[in-house]
């Protein structure tokens, strides 16, 4: 009875070596992605389920946490950051797969308040974003590590409106939580995607940043080096494609 026991214990130990590569694939890819990506990501992941594929599963957050991470070995099949230079980051380290890297979508740059509360506000030179903060905050991501901070550290640099504020910040760990302080009263005003604008009900355009005022917001798109699962390339394709690419556009995104 123990021999039958033992040989039953590694007959299944066997199987189960044999069965957990495919029940892992039978998983969609798992795609690390930056968070002013939430709806339009995930649409997307829909759609492709839609075709007959596994959904890929998606983690959000800001591009350099996500570079981060990805650094430091952890499993993901596709990267997706809100600029390039923390792609140029992990593309530095060796971690993506060649000839995988594209730039397939872009974005603006906007001001924003509490919907229904803010006054618009027209963004040049020197224009008076301290005295519309009075002795509030003005909400932004991270401006010393995410895209979306650095962006808006750069514009209002290049309009000479920086020293006024950069005293006056409530730095947030990504986007969306930047977006969430004013959706909530938390800040009167904040810098966020025009997308993440459209996304929340909560808030309103003040005015818009002149693309000249900031780097290009482009968003690249790779395969990690790591990644072994099937579908990893098929979904960085879908993304890429002429479908994939008019998904984004119905969120507000331009497409390269």
């Amino acid at each position: 009875m123990r021999r039958l026991l033992a040989f039953l214990t590694s007959l299944f130990a066997v199987f189960a070596l044999a069965v957990a590569p495919a029940v892992a694939q039978q998983s969609g890819p798992l795609v690390l992605a930056a968070a002013s990506l939430q709806e339009s990501m995930n649409a997307a992941a829909d759609a492709w389920a839609a075709k007959g594929h596994p959904r890929p599963k998606i983690s959000f957050a800001g591009s350099s946490a996500l570079a981060r991470q990805i650094e430091s070995g952890a499993p993901a099949d596709v990267f997706v950051s809100a600029d390039e230079p923390w792609m140029d980051e992990v593309q530095s380290k060796g971690l993506l797969r060649p000839r995988t890297r594209v730039s397939f979508l872009t974005n603006t740059l906007v001001l924003i308040g509490p919907a229904g509360k803010a006054k618009r506000l027209t963004i040049r030179p020197g224009f008076p974003l301290a005295a519309a903060l009075g002795p509030n905050r003005l909400a932004v991501a991270d401006p010393n590590a995410v895209p979306a901070g650095i962006y808006a550290k750069q514009a209002l640099t290049r309009l000479k409106v920086w020293p006024s504020v950069q005293g006056k910040l409530a730095p947030a760990e990504n986007v969306r939580a930047a977006l969430a302080l004013v959706s909530r009263g938390a800040a009167p005003l904040g810098v966020v995607y025009g997308t993440d604008a459209r996304a929340e009900p909560g808030v309103q355009v003040v005015g818009t940043f002149p693309a000249s005022s900031h780097d290009p917001i482009s968003y690249p798109v790779a395969v990690l080096a790591s990644s072994r699962h099937k579908d990893a390339e098929g979904f960085r394709r879908y993304l890429i494609s002429a479908e994939g690419k008019a998904v984004f556009r119905g969120f507000g995104f331009g497409a390269r």
